[in-house]
């Protein structure tokens, strides 16, 4: 069996977060990528801590090879002229382009998508930023630059993320460009699909503000239907929904509708809320939270996370365990779906990372190949892709348009 991308290559001109994820994904569904980094430097992931260290010194930081698994590098030097001849010469041999660089930082090189596709008229080329790219759709924002937190921002996210008398808050470190990277990834997927039917390539427009209020669905469905605008800590037309105290920690629950009302009240020996005009329905129950709170947390006081969620799910209600990262580390469900992969770096050694979510029964389990070394395929990817000879890649290394892995 094959993974679904085997035989598909993608070029990644990236950096952080949103497309080494994208990549990663591909990656992981058996895409050949090959990661172009700057001689010297490369990913500035490759030096944001959490580090390890092995015994000779070596260092790797942990963010890099978290999202750089089954990837080829290529140092490659695109400030001069013939850098930026290889990568034309890669282009025509690959398929997919996933870039994240600043907007126009590809065209002001001459190679932006109108440039490669007289190379490649199949190439896919998906271009990440902040704010969106696409002729016909650009706004006046589209030359700022953007990391994750402001697109959280812009998009009502962190709006809605906190308590109503604190600031506003972030999510999770990354989310935006985690998300990013999995919607760009959906895109590439989509232009391949049609490239199956049409023979052409296209160009794949993501923007993180786009991505971050598709997110935020529900913020704009409630404006458009009521006029209202959420505010973080206090929902307006359903509770109980949150973080509730439990003897070991907290649980988190949600009680969408009156069905499931119904059966919370059942569970927790109070069937005489159902009819009390303050917990009659959603609206009301928003509105009595302060009431309705303290009731439910008594009830769990005396019960570990463990046995509400028994007692829950015996009535039919959902409800989970708010975890700590060793929890998740020590839940064996998480380990049943394998969702914690070993990859076994040569520095760092045997270590676990969040695998891609999607399962697949006519397909192999992913790949767990470490992240590359700074231009640990320069060499092979010049010589056995690209036909250079042994003279031409020492030229090139020579005179700094490329680098090779000590």
């Amino acid at each position: 069996m094959q993974r679904p991308l085997t035989g598909i290559r993608v070029i990644g001109l990236e950096q952080y977060m949103s497309a080494p994820y994208c990549t990663m994904l591909l990656a992981d569904a058996g895409a050949e990528v090959i990661k172009i980094e700057r001689p010297g430097r490369g990913d500035p992931r490759r030096a944001i801590p959490p580090y390890a260290t092995d015994e000779e010194g070596r260092r790797v930081a942990g963010g890099f090879i978290g999202y750089n698994r089954n990837k080829k590098s290529l140092a490659l030097n695109l400030r001069e002229e013939a850098g930026r001849q290889v990568l034309k010469d890669l282009v025509k041999a690959s398929d997919v382009v996933v870039e994240n660089l600043r907007p126009g930082a590809m065209d002001r090189m001459g190679l932006g998508y109108e440039q490669l596709k007289t190379v490649n008229p199949r190439l896919i080329y998906a271009a990440i930023s902040g704010f969106g790219r696409l002729e016909g759709y650009t706004g006046s924002y589209g030359s700022r630059p953007a990391f994750d937190i402001v697109a959280e921002a812009m998009s009502g996210i962190m709006n809605l993320v906190g308590f109503e008398d604190k600031p506003p808050s972030w999510t999770i470190y990354g989310m935006a460009d985690v998300y990013s990277g999995l919607a760009t990834a959906y895109g590439v997927m989509l232009a391949l699909f049609m490239r199956e039917r049409t023979g052409q390539g296209q160009f794949v427009d993501s923007a993180m503000l786009d991505n971050m209020l598709a997110l935020n669905e529900r913020m704009v469905t409630l404006y458009s239907f009521t006029g209202q605008s959420p505010e973080r800590g206090r929902l307006q037309h359903l509770y109980p929904r949150g973080a509730f105290r439990c003897q070991d920690g907290y649980l988190a629950l949600n009680v969408p509708d009156d069905i499931q009302w119904g059966r919370m009240c059942e569970a927790i020996g109070r069937e005489d809320l159902r009819d009390d005009p303050r917990t009659a329905d959603g609206t009301a129950r928003a509105a009595n939270a302060d009431f309705i709170r303290p009731i439910i947390e008594e009830w769990l006081a005396d019960k570990t996370r463990a046995q509400a969620v028994s007692l829950l799910g015996e009535r039919g209600v959902p409800s989970g365990p708010v975890y700590t990262a060793e929890d998740v580390f020590n839940d064996p469900h998480i380990a049943a779906r394998h969702m914690l992969v070993t990859v076994d770096d040569k520095v760092a050694g045997p270590r676990q990372y969040a695998r891609s979510p999607v399962h697949l029964s006519a397909a192999p389990e992913i790949p767990t190949n470490p992240a590359p070394g700074l231009g640990e395929h320069t060499c092979p990817i010049l010589s056995d892709l690209l036909g250079y000879s042994e003279g031409d890649i020492e030229r090139l290394a020579s005179e700094g348009v490329v680098a090779i892995e000590d």
